[in-house]
Formats: structure tokens, C-alpha cells, sequence
């Protein structure tokens, strides 16, 4: 893939536009799916990073006063020429001071290695959660609010287990999400003393996906695992395997948590379950109760105004919109030791940091990063019952 990179004089000269803009209108890129397998998760996720923004803006206590406003730009969650493209529109056009995304995996990795990186662009994920994410080299520029697909893996293994079931048919994605979560829930699962009979990849966007349900049908399996996308071809291979009787019950992974797949589906979906990151925290509720517009329980939706925040806050933090000066404050404003923050309480921990006080961003996903950079973990477990989404407990 070709790469798209900036001079070194425009990487330069975006430090001190950055800088100067603080006095006046910071500008934060919402770099996410709006089109794609992940749009009617998108829907809530970028109303969640804005919902942050307009908070701290509003506020009239950041960087002396300077108002923060969001640019949206498309991922696609697939295409990641077209991805490229779009973080660099962000960086050298609209001239963002921080980038909250990308959402899906692969697209965010190469945004951070084509684009981010060579141009010294912090980037903090709500949703890319390949465990490969959390190796990469990234100049310390690079976090994510979401948890990686290592601890998912665990996660989701534990749910089947304790549900009975001892043999599945796994398929995921071909791409880096679903490669990476498919590896990391077959080894954990055998680990545990389960059978992966089959583990399969589909792709996405395809008519027909008769060959694959066959594939999986022939090797068996109590359940069906799909590690794909809700809008796209984990729905497919779901529609495909019901049509032919080959599974009634399926796994589903956070790419496939979301109200469009129960509606799109039917009741022939109820008794399928799985997880998503979420939590049932104080963060969480207030949330929910600040939340217009938008469904603040959706998955990663939380997440994304985590990402917003500790973006904003970590400027304020550093006293700087420079990315180069802020990126080693993003650890130290999401943890301990400091003043607890929540949802709806910006300009409180503003008010901190410029008095030179610490804070712990505790936020709506219970905020704890590790690690390079990487949220520790909460997990909700769900059921689909009566054709809708239901929590039935936390991981």
C-alpha cells in the first residue's frame, strides 16, 4: 500500500499551529466508521466523543478559555487506503490537535504507521482491539479505551464454558480483528479444555455465503462463534447457518453486539449470546443520564467519550495542545493517584489541572490503562431475548 505521508516542514509547522490555536479553537478529529459493517454502532460511538467535547468546550475552562471543536472523518472500518486518507485530511488540512479512533483494527493501524506516527499525531482508540495493537511501534503516541481481544478471548471462553457448552465451530472476519480475536478465543477455550472444530474465515460484503455455512455445518460444533461485523458478514454467516438449520445458537463477540442484528435477524436469534465491553460503574449511569441524542448503552459508546476526554484532558494537563508535550500526560491523567473524575464533571477536573492538581479519569468505562497504553477491562455479557439486547451480568 502506498503511503501517505507529510513533509517533515508541515509535521513541524503542525506543532506550532497547534500551539497556536489553543488561544482560540482547538480542533479534535472523530476518525470512525460512518459508513461500513460498523455504522450502526458509529451512530452512537461519535455522539459519544462529541458529547466530551462539547462538555469541555462548554465549560469555558479549557486552556485558558479556548473553545474545542470536533471534525468528523471516515474510517470506512475496512478500506484502509481510504482511512489513510482521511487522518491525513485531519492532520494536515483541518489541522486537529488529537485524534479519537480509529474504530476497527486494521484500519487504526495503518492510520497510526502511514500517517499518525510520522507525523506525531496522538491517536486514542475506543474500539480496535486487536491484540497486535498492543506490541506496535508507536512512539508512545497510540492508546485505546477499549480492552484488547487477549482478554476478550478469556472472556468469551469463560461465558461458553460456564454455559455448557464443550465443542464449537468458530468464524471470524478475514482481517486483522477477527484473525486476532479468533486466535485468541480458540487458545484460550483449549486451554480450558474445549474443542474449536473448525475455525474459518468469511469475507465481508458477500451475497452468498452457502459455502462457508457448509464448511462449518460439516465439521460440527454445539454452537457457532462468529467474530465478524453485525451490519456486514457476521450477519450473513448468522442468516446462512438459521436458512440451513446448520446452528440455532451463536456466539457473539463485540463486533457483533448491537440492536440492528436481533431486528435484522428475528427470534430466531434469541438464546444467542455473548459480550461487549461495558460496565455497570457509577461512570456508566451518569453516562446515561447526560447522555441526548444518543443510546449512551450502546457498545464502545462509553468508550468514545473516554477517548474524547482523556484527549482534552491530558492537553489541559501538559498545558499544551502540542502532541509531542501532552502524549506523556494521557497516562497520568486516566490513573491514579489524583482526584476521581466522572462523566458530567470536565470542568472539575479541568479546574484541577490548571490549579496543578492531579486527577484519576475514572470516567464511564471505568477507565484504568496499562500497559503501553490500553484499558485493563470491564466486560457486560448479553442474551438475546425476545429479540433485543439484554445485560444479564459483567465480566
Amino acid at each position: 500500500m502506498k503511503k501517505l505521508l507529510v513533509s517533515s516542514a508541515v509535521a513541524l509547522s503542525l506543532g506550532a499551529a497547534a500551539g497556536a490555536a489553543s488561544a482560540e479553537d482547538i480542533k479534535v478529529g472523530v476518525f470512525l466508521g460512518l459508513t461500513g459493517p460498523l455504522e450502526s454502532l458509529v451512530a452512537n460511538m461519535a455522539p459519544g466523543a462529541e458529547a466530551a467535547i462539547a462538555e469541555v468546550s462548554e465549560s469555558g475552562k479549557f486552556m485558558d478559555g479556548s473553545t474545542v471543536t470536533a471534525v468528523r472523518a471516515d474510517t470506512t472500518c475496512v478500506d484502509a487506503a481510504a482511512a489513510t486518507s482521511a487522518i491525513e485530511r485531519l492532520i494536515t488540512s483541518d489541522k486537529v490537535a488529537g485524534v479519537v479512533g480509529g474504530d476497527c483494527s486494521g484500519v487504526t493501524t495503518a492510520a497510526l504507521t502511514n500517517v499518525a506516527m510520522p507525523n506525531g499525531m496522538v491517536m486514542i482508540s475506543p474500539s480496535a482491539t486487536s491484540p497486535a495493537l498492543s506490541t506496535i511501534e508507536d512512539n508512545g503516541l497510540f492508546f485505546r479505551t477499549a480492552p484488547s481481544d487477549a482478554r476478550q478471548g478469556v472472556v468469551m471462553s469463560n461465558i461458553i464454558m460456564e454455559r455448557g457448552f464443550k465443542e464449537v465451530a468458530l468464524s471470524y472476519t478475514n482481517n486483522d480483528y477477527g484473525k486476532g480475536l479468533a486466535d485468541a478465543f480458540q487458545s484460550a477455550f483449549e486451554e480450558a479444555g474445549g474443542t474449536v472444530t473448525i475455525s474459518s474465515s468469511h469475507e465481508d460484503n458477500k451475497a452468498d455465503y452457502s459455502a462457508e455455512v457448509g464448511a462449518l455445518a460439516s465439521a460440527g460444533g454445539e454452537i457457532l462463534v462468529v467474530a465478524g461485523y453485525l451490519d456486514s458478514g457476521g450477519k450473513g454467516i448468522i442468516q446462512g447457518a438459521i436458512d440451513t438449520g446448520a446452528f440455532d445458537t451463536f456466539v457473539l463477540p463485540d463486533g457483533m453486539v448491537g440492536d440492528s442484528l436481533p431486528v435484522a435477524i428475528g427470534p430466531d436469534l434469541n438464546g444467542s449470546f455473548g459480550q461487549a465491553p461495558g460496565t455497570d460503574s457509577e461512570g456508566a449511569g451518569m453516562f446515561v443520564e447526560l447522555a441526548e441524542g444518543f443510546d449512551a448503552t450502546s457498545p464502545f459508546a462509553a468508550e468514545s467519550y473516554d477517548a474524547a476526554a482523556l484527549l482534552l484532558l491530558a492537553m489541559q494537563a501538559a498545558g499544551s495542545t502540542d502532541p509531542q508535550m501532552y502524549k506523556d500526560s494521557v497516562m497520568d491523567v486516566a490513573n491514579a493517584p489524583g482526584e476521581p473524575i466522572l462523566p458530567g464533571q470536565l470542568g472539575k477536573a479541568l479546574e484541577v489541572l490548571a490549579a496543578g492538581g492531579e486527577i484519576d479519569y475514572v470516567g464511564a468505562s471505568n477507565v484504568e490503562l496499562i500497559g503501553g497504553g490500553e484499558s485493563a477491562g470491564n466486560y457486560r455479557e448479553i442474551e438475546i431475548q425476545d429479540e433485543a439486547l439484554q445485560t444479564v451480568g459483567y465480566r
